[in-house]
């Protein structure tokens, strides 16, 4: 097997040595064989086309412990992966673009988006809560997940789904600030839900009391993050103009199938309790 020196593998690979040296550090791509006296650096002639493809899937800014694992797997696997890790990020980018959109309306005065809002009385309720904190990642498949499984608990052992699911936010949700938000199913037997929580110590049981709240009805497109600022500054504001305060923390109130909706259907209430 040929053996090539530093230099010239990097002719080969259109790296730099100081490239290799940094992937030979991270673990990426070892020499075949460092000479023990002089520490010289020799890779085999098979070794370049490894090279090369990290080199270009660094410049995709893939993390690195990813990379490891696309240069491990056979080719058809490998291109899958990529392509799986793309579509993350244009999902990424299509979201920041739409906070660029919403931050530069907000800052320009415009409202782009116009919502109705109106008020309603909500009775007291008993609810099973999970609360958490978790950054904006996490956030729907936690919702979905916690969700369920208490609306599983609340028919299986708490005599049943007693109104809309909701969730709390406690405070901010985002890439930076962890809330908490707490996941909430109101149920019709609070002492079988107190039962329940004394046998799950991640579930609490409260007692929502009776309530008026503002809110806006959005679709789920209006939902995506962060379209959804939108929504909660509508409600504020309409709250300030009212002469009215809001008398806790905002909330999202699930009232449909999310997964059977369109785009276009109406699933969810933004939120505030009036003091």
């Amino acid at each position: 097997m040929e053996h090539l020196s530093i230099g010239a593998f990097g002719r080969e690979a259109r790296l730099s040595a100081r490239a290799l040296r940094l992937y030979d550090r991270l673990g990426l791509l070892a020499p075949h064989r460092v000479d023990e006296d002089t520490g010289y650096r020799w890779y085999r002639a098979d070794q370049v086309e490894r090279a090369r493809l990290l080199a270009l899937l660094r410049r995709l800014d893939m993390p690195l412990a990813r990379i490891a694992t696309v240069l491990e797997l056979p080719g058809p696997e490998a291109a899958d992966e990529i392509a799986a890790y793309w579509a993350e990020v244009e999902e990424r980018v299509a979201g920041r673009r739409a906070l660029a959109v919403h931050l530069r309306d907000r800052l320009s005065g415009r409202r782009p988006y116009m919502y109705d809002i109106v008020t309603r009385d909500v009775a007291e309720q008993t609810v099973l809560a999970v609360r958490r904190h978790l950054l904006n990642p996490e956030l729907p498949a936690w919702i979905d997940a916690t969700l369920h499984r208490l609306e599983n608990a609340a028919r299986d052992e708490c005599g049943g789904v007693a109104g809309d699911p909701f969730v709390v936010y406690y405070a901010d949700v985002s890439e930076d600030s962890d809330g908490p938000a707490e996941a909430c199913v109101p149920v019709a037997d609070p002492d079988a839900a107190r039962a329940y929580a004394a046998a799950h110590p991640a579930v609490e049981v409260r007692r929502e009391p009776a309530r008026r709240e503002a809110y806006t009805r959005l679709t789920k497109a209006q939902v995506d993050y962060p379209q959804i600022n939108s929504a909660y500054e509508g409600v504020e504001r309409w709250i300030a103009e009212q002469g009215l305060t809001a008398g806790g923390p905002c909330r999202e109130v699930y009232f449909a199938d999310w997964d059977a909706a369109e785009p276009t259907d109406e699933v969810c209430d933004v939120a505030y309790p009036l003091g």
